[in-house]
C-alpha cells in the first residue's frame, strides 16, 4: 500500500454500477451518490430514488457508427426518444462463456459485428471520469497513482474475465501500466460477504466467529453465492466452491417481454425494439416501477395494473397483426398468477443455486445464517420463496444492499489480508512431457524428442487454499540449447484428464520461463511455483541447482502468443 491514499471499490453490474471510496487517513467508506451529466427526465427517475442515486444505469448511447460514445448511464434512455443516440446495454454478459448460457447475446442489446470489449472500455472510461471528479472534489491533490482500485466480478464468470477487464481497464485510463499492482480483484459474494461482516455490530461479532454463513448477492444479471467462515475477528476463509448464474432480476424482465410477446407477437415486439428502443424500455421501465419492485407474491395484496400500450408505445400499434390487436385492445392487463410465472423460473434459480451451496458442506459443517444481499435481494417476494424453502437458516437482508459488493470491495482493498484462503473452482494442472509410451499413448502423441505432452494435475478442485500459499512442481528442459521453457496452465472440472487437448480442459494461461544457462544442457532442474489463491495467479521458477531465479511470465491465455512459440520449437 506504499504511497496509496484513497482506495475505491467499483461495482461493475449488468444492469446498474456504482463506486465506493475511502481515505486510508480515517478509512470511512462512502458511496457516491452525485453523477455529473444526467438528464432530469429519464425513465428511471423513480427507480433512482429509492436506491439514492447509489448506482447508475450500464447503458451507453453511441453515434449512428458505433465509434463515440454519446451519452451514458441514465441519459441514453429519454422519454423521448433520441433519434441520434443508438444505446448499447446488457453487454457485461457477453463475458461469460458457459455453455448453459447461449441465450446471453440475444438479451444484450448489442450491434452486430460490435465488439464488446470495446463497450466495457467505453463504460469503464465514463465511470473513471467520474471517479477522478469525485476525488478532486473531496481531496484536493490527490493524483490517479496514489489510488488503489478494486474491480468486483462474478463469481460464475470464467478466470480470464479478470485480465479482460484489466486490459479494459488500461484502455480506459484507469490504470497507467497493464500489470500494476494498483488495480485488484475481488468476487462480488467475496465483497458482499466483507460487507456482511462489516455491519455485524462490534459486540455481536464474537457471536460470528467459526460460524458459516451463506452469501447470495442478487443482482441485475447475475447472481453469485459463497459460503464463508468468520475464522477470527481480523480472518475469513472459504468453505465452499463459489458458485453462480445468469438469473438476476433482469430475468424477470425477459419473462414479462415474453409474455408481451405472447399478447402482441414476438415480430412485433422485435420490430420495436430495433426501431424504437427507448419506447421498448420504457415498457419495461413502466413494469418495473409498478409491478415487478412491488411484487409481494402475496394475492391479496396485488392489485392488477393495466399497461396502456398506446400511452406508453404508440409506435409498436404499426407493428401489430390485426390478429393481435384485435384481440388485446391495447390495454393489457397484468394479474396476479401473470407476474408469478414471471418471476418463478428466474427465483427457481436462485433457489437451485443456494440448495448447491448447502449441498457442498461437509455433513459436520452447517450453515445457520444467509445473508441477501444485491438490489434484487429487496423483492418481497424473492424473500419470501427463500425462507418458505430455508426455515432452518436465519436470514437477514443487509442494509443498504445494492451498495454491499462496492463497499466490500473497498473494504477488501483496506485490508486484503482479511481474506485467509479461497476455494478452488477448478483441478489445476500444467502441460508437461513424460517419454513415450506405447501402452499408454497413441503414436499421434509422441513428439520428435520421444516425449509426450501430459496434463500434470497441480491443484485438486474443492481444495481449499491459503492466499498465498504457493504450489510447485520440477522439470527439465526438453532440449539442450533451450533458452525459454513454455507451460500451458489448464483448468478443468474432470478428474479424469490425461493429455492437455482433451474435451473440457480450458487454456487458462501461458507460463513462460527464461533460461539463460543454455551450456548446462537438459541439467537444469527448474522448480516452478504458482500461488492459485489470489484472484490473479503470480508465478516465480528458480534453478534447483544453484538457487538463481529465474525471469518469469504469466498471461491468461494467448492464441497468437502460442502459435508463435510452437513454430519456433523444433
Amino acid at each position: 500500500m506504499q504511497g496509496i491514499r484513497v482506495v475505491v471499490g467499483i461495482d461493475f453490474g449488468t444492469t446498474y454500477s456504482g463506486f465506493s471510496y475511502a481515505h486510508l487517513s480515517n478509512r470511512i467508506i462512502a458511496t457516491n451518490n452525485k453523477w455529473a451529466d444526467q438528464v432530469s427526465n429519464t425513465i428511471d427517475d423513480e427507480y433512482l430514488d429509492q436506491i439514492e442515486n447509489l448506482k447508475i444505469i450500464t447503458a451507453l448511447g453511441y453515434d449512428k457508427d458505433f465509434k463515440e460514445v454519446e451519452c451514458w448511464g441514465q441519459s441514453v434512455f429519454t422519454i423521448e426518444e433520441k433519434k441520434s443516440v443508438y444505446p448499447v446495454e446488457l453487454f457485461k454478459l457477453h463475458m461469460s462463456d458457459s455453455d448453459k448460457d447461449k441465450d446471453k447475446s440475444k438479451n444484450a442489446h448489442l450491434p452486430d459485428n460490435f465488439d464488446y470489449k470495446k463497450a466495457i472500455t467505453d463504460y469503464l472510461k465514463e465511470m473513471g471520469k467520474e471517479i477522478k471528479k469525485t476525488i478532486k472534489t473531496r481531496w484536493s491533490g490527490i493524483e490517479l497513482h496514489q489510488v488503489l482500485f478494486v474491480l468486483a466480478v462474478p463469481a460464475g464468470f470464467p478466470e480470464n474475465s479478470k485480465a479482460i477487464l484489466r486490459k479494459c481497464a488500461y484502455d480506459a485510463m484507469i490504470i497507467n501500466n497493464l500489470k500494476t499492482w494498483k488495480l485488484q480483484f475481488t468476487t462480488e459474494p467475496e465483497a458482499a460477504a466483507i460487507y456482511c461482516i462489516d455491519n455485524i455490530p462490534k459486540e455481536k461479532i464474537s457471536e460470528y466467529i467459526k460460524k458459516s454463513f451463506l452469501v447470495v448477492d442478487c443482482g441485475g444479471g447475475t447472481v453469485d453465492l459463497t459460503v464463508r467462515k468468520l475464522l477470527n475477528k481480523d480472518e475469513l476463509g472459504e468453505v465452499t466452491i463459489r458458485t453462480g448464474g445468469l438469473c438476476g432480476s433482469t430475468y424477470v424482465d425477459n419473462e414479462f417481454i415474453k409474455f408481451l410477446e405472447n399478447k402482441l407477437g414476438k415480430s412485433a415486439i422485435n420490430s420495436l425494439k430495433e426501431h424504437h428502443y427507448g419506447q421498448y424500455r420504457l415498457l419495461i421501465h413502466e413494469f418495473c416501477k409498478n409491478v415487478k419492485f412491488l411484487f409481494t407474491g402475496v394475492e391479496e395484496e396485488y392489485k392488477t395494473y393495466e399497461l396502456d400500450i398506446k400511452k406508453l408505445s404508440p409506435k409498436l400499434k404499426q407493428y401489430v397483426t390485426k390478429q393481435h390487436s384485435d384481440e388485446n385492445r391495447w390495454m393489457i392487463k397484468l394479474g396476479f398468477d401473470d407476474v408469478k410465472k414471471m418471476f418463478d423460473p428466474v427465483i427457481n434459480q436462485i433457489i437451485k443455486l443456494i440448495r448447491g451451496q448447502i449441498d457442498q458442506l461437509d455433513k459436520d459443517d452447517t450453515c445457520p445464517i444467509m445473508f441477501l444481499v444485491g438490489g434484487f435481494s429487496e423483492s418481497k417476494y424473492l424473500q419470501k420463496r427463500i425462507r418458505e424453502n430455508f426455515k432452518e437458516q436465519q436470514i437477514t437482508v443487509s442494509p443498504r444492499p445494492i451498495a454491499a459488493v462496492a463497499n466490500g470491495a473497498v473494504s477488501y482493498g483496506i485490508n486484503e489480508k482479511f481474506i485467509k484462503n479461497r476455494v478452488l473452482k477448478y483441478n489445476f494442472g500444467r502441460s508437461t512431457l513424460r517419454p513415450y509410451d506405447e501402452n499408454i499413448d497413441s503414436i499421434d502423441k509422441r513428439r520428435e524428442s520421444g516425449h509426450v505432452l501430459v496434463f500434470k494435475l497441480l491443484a485438486k478442485k474443492g481444495t481449499i487454499v491459503d492466499v498465498d500459499q504457493k504450489f510447485s512442481q520440477t522439470s527439465h528442459p526438453e532440449n539442450s540449447d533451450q533458452e525459454q521453457m513454455w507451460y500451458q496452465i489448464l483448468i478443468t472440472e474432470r478428474d479424469d484428464v490425461k493429455y492437455p487437448d482433451e474435451d473440457g480442459v480450458i487454456k487458462l494461461g501461458d507460463f513462460i520461463i527464461d533460461l539463460p544457462d543454455a551450456h548446462l544442457g537438459k541439467d537444469r532442474k527448474v522448480r516452478i511455483e504458482l500461488t492459485l489463491g489470489k484472484m490473479e495467479i503470480q508465478a516465480y521458477a528458480k534453478n534447483e541447482y544453484n538457487g538463481q531465479e529465474y525471469e518469469t511470465s504469466f498471461g491468461y491465455h494467448d492464441k497468437d502468443l502460442v502459435e508463435k512459440i510452437l513454430k519456433e520449437e523444433p
